[in-house]
Order: C-alpha cells, then sequence, then structure tokens
C-alpha cells in the first residue's frame, strides 16, 4: 500500500446531522476504506447554522466563528480516523474538506462552505483542499452536484443504464448509462423537510426509520401543491440547498392540511415523486438505482422509491462496495486527489461549467 496515497475525506451536508470522516487509500482503481468515523452535531451547533440560511445580525461575525468551531470538529473527526487506522498525520497526502454550506446561490455567483480550511490544516499538521464549488461557479456552472464524477468512477456498468442517488438534506442523482454522456442535477429535497417537520411535531431530529411517515397516507391536494414548486419542473442543469427548501418555504406551502403525520407521509411521497418524476424527465430508461446517503436509513422512503421504480432494481451502495453513508466523503477524498493532480473534478454536462476545472484551493500544512 503507497502511503502516499492516503486521503481524509470530510462530508457535512444539508441535513445537519454531523461530520462523516473517512480514511481511504487511492492508489488502486478503487477506493479503499480504511476508517470511518462520525461525529454528531449538537443541538445548538445545528441551531446556529440553520440560523445562517437567512440574513441576520452580525451574521460575519457568527459565520467566522461557526467557521472556527466547524474546523475544531473537523480536526476531531480526522484525528478519530487516523486513530482507529493507527496512521499518522505525515502519512497523508491531505484531507479533502466539502464544509457546511450555509448560502448556495449560483443564479447570483456565488456559493458559501464554512470550515476555516486554514485553521484545519494547522490543527490537523495534513494540507486541506477546500472550497471545491467556487471555481465550476465562476465558469459559469451550479457549482454542484459535485459527486456525480466519483458516482461514474466507482457505480457505471457497460451493459446496465443506472442511477446513482444520494438521499442528503437534498436529494442529487447521477445518471448513468451504459452508453452516452453522464449527467446529474439535485432533484429537490431528500430528509429535509422530513426533519423539519418531525422536529416541530415530534421534538426529534428525525422520523427514525420512516415510522411515523409510514402510519399514514399522503394528502393528495397538498401534495399536487408542493409538486407546484417551479424547481421541480426546471429543466438540468440545476442545484438547490435551504436557502429554497426551508422551513419559511414548509410554513407557506403546509396550512391546515390535515393530521401532521398525514402531512409528513406527504413530504415522504415528495421527495420519492420527484426523484422519479426527474429520472423519467431528463433521463431515461434505468435499470438499477444505487442509493447512498442519511436517507436509506429511512425505510419507508427506500420502500417507496423501490415501488416507484419497479421493476428496476432498488439497493443501496453497500452491494458496491461503498457504505451508504461514506459515499460523500469518499468522493471529496477523491476530489482532493485530484485537485493535487491538477486533473478536473467536475462534469460540464452536470454542473453547466464552461468546461472541466480543476476544483478546490489547497491550504498546504
Amino acid at each position: 500500500m503507497s502511503s502516499h496515497e492516503l486521503f481524509v475525506g470530510l462530508m457535512s451536508g444539508t441535513s445537519l446531522d454531523g461530520v462523516d470522516a473517512v480514511l481511504v487509500d487511492l492508489s488502486g482503481p478503487r477506493p479503499r476504506l480504511l476508517a470511518a468515523a462520525h461525529l454528531p452535531f449538537d443541538a445548538s451547533l445545528r441551531s446556529a447554522l440553520l440560523a445562517l440560511n437567512a440574513a441576520g445580525e452580525s451574521e460575519l461575525e457568527r459565520a467566522a466563528l461557526l467557521g472556527n468551531e466547524l474546523a475544531r470538529r473537523y480536526a476531531d473527526a480526522t484525528a478519530q480516523v487516523l486513530g482507529a487506522a493507527g496512521i499518522e498525520a505525515s502519512s497523508v497526502r491531505a484531507v479533502g474538506c466539502h464544509g457546511q454550506t450555509v448560502r448556495h446561490r449560483p443564479e447570483r455567483g456565488y456559493t458559501i462552505q464554512l470550515g476555516n480550511a486554514a485553521l484545519l490544516a494547522e490543527l490537523s499538521g495534513i494540507s486541506v483542499i477546500s472550497d471545491f464549488r467556487s471555481r465550476d461557479i465562476a465558469a459559469g456552472g451550479q457549482g454542484a452536484p459535485l459527486v456525480p464524477a466519483f458516482h461514474s468512477a466507482v457505480f457505471a456498468h457497460p451493459v446496465e443504464d443506472r442511477v446513482a442517488l444520494n438521499l442528503g438534506g437534498i436529494a442529487n442523482l447521477t445518471w448513468l448509462p451504459h452508453a452516452g454522456h453522464v449527467t446529474g442535477f439535485d432533484t429537490g429535497p431528500g430528509n429535509c423537510l422530513l426533519d423539519l417537520w418531525a422536529a416541530r411535531h415530534l421534538g426529534t431530529a428525525m422520523d427514525e426509520g420512516g415510522a411515523w411517515a409510514a402510519g399514514a397516507r399522503p394528502i393528495e391536494g397538498l401534495l399536487e401543491r408542493l409538486l407546484a414548486e417551479p424547481f421541480f419542473a426546471a429543466p438540468p442543469p440545476k442545484s438547490t440547498g435551504r436557502d429554497l427548501f426551508n422551513e419559511r418555504w414548509l410554513r407557506d406551502k403546509v396550512a391546515d392540511d390535515g393530521p401532521p403525520r398525514a402531512v409528513q407521509a406527504t413530504l415522504l411521497e415528495l421527495t420519492a415523486r420527484t426523484v422519479r418524476d426527474c429520472v423519467a424527465r431528463f433521463c431515461g430508461g434505468v435499470d438499477r438505482v444505487i442509493l447512498c446517503g442519511g436517507g436509506t436509513r429511512n425505510r419507508a422512503l427506500v420502500r417507496r422509491i423501490g415501488e416507484l421504480f419497479a421493476p428496476a432494481a432498488v439497493e443501496t451502495s453497500e452491494l458496491h462496495g461503498v457504505d451508504p453513508s461514506h459515499v460523500e466523503a469518499t468522493a471529496f477524498a477523491w476530489l482532493a486527489q485530484r485537485a493535487l493532480q491538477r486533473t478536473p473534478g467536475n462534469l460540464p454536462a452536470v454542473t453547466g461549467a464552461r468546461g472541466p476545472r480543476v476544483l478546490g484551493a489547497i491550504y498546504p500544512a
């Protein structure tokens, strides 16, 4: 095993559940996982990050301080995976850190991911590559999703037409036809609205396993109103986030529409239906859907996606060698390697950028 191809990947997504960290060996044709860790966010940090999705008092200072706090959490996650594998920091080429998205406005030419990569490099003693989205946006792209290039490298098949579907706070898919161009885009809410509604009515971070939603039927009138959101019909390239699908959007769309449990079932149906509709409208026939992300733990959501895509096979990425919870963190380790190699990490057909670009800013150790 070459010690010069060890990378740490760090991901904290729109679900705001915590940091996923992996240590992977990228010296071979496929990533090899050496260690993984998940460091959950406490309620106060989660609330503070959510508050930055909208303008507010002293937001620049709050963002800077939260960036420092996230860097400390990222450093802890890095130390944890290195300790679990018995690897010294000096053996790791780089940390690929996506950071925490608090604003994503590609239509206005910017995106903001917090994390203070300079502080992370100082704390970890390892070079850090971060700010992966900005170069793609500078080239006219959406800056997201960025994982389709990785999905293509690990999940594409020579004779099957596949979809890799990440169920994070926001759902995004990669269309992997056995012949033709790879495409990908955000489909809309994944877990974010489900989590917001569960927090409001259950007092929990999520609807565990989708059990609450599974006990009710969707409200058809409400579902039709939610599906009327223009984002769903917009053609790719497209990306979104909590700038759109947030507490305010939910409050505006959902009034006195029925029992809270039935609303939760409707929000689950919204996620599943928008994924299916996007594939039907913008992709093509599919033989296999490969699921990853935290939403794979929502059994009711996975079951409903399976029903909507039948007779295509629907399964998690674990059957393809990558734990569903580790796919995105591994992708940013992979993107970090490409940055050091000066190899493009974006797919212009996915993001809409003017061409391939090397992604990420490098903070040497």
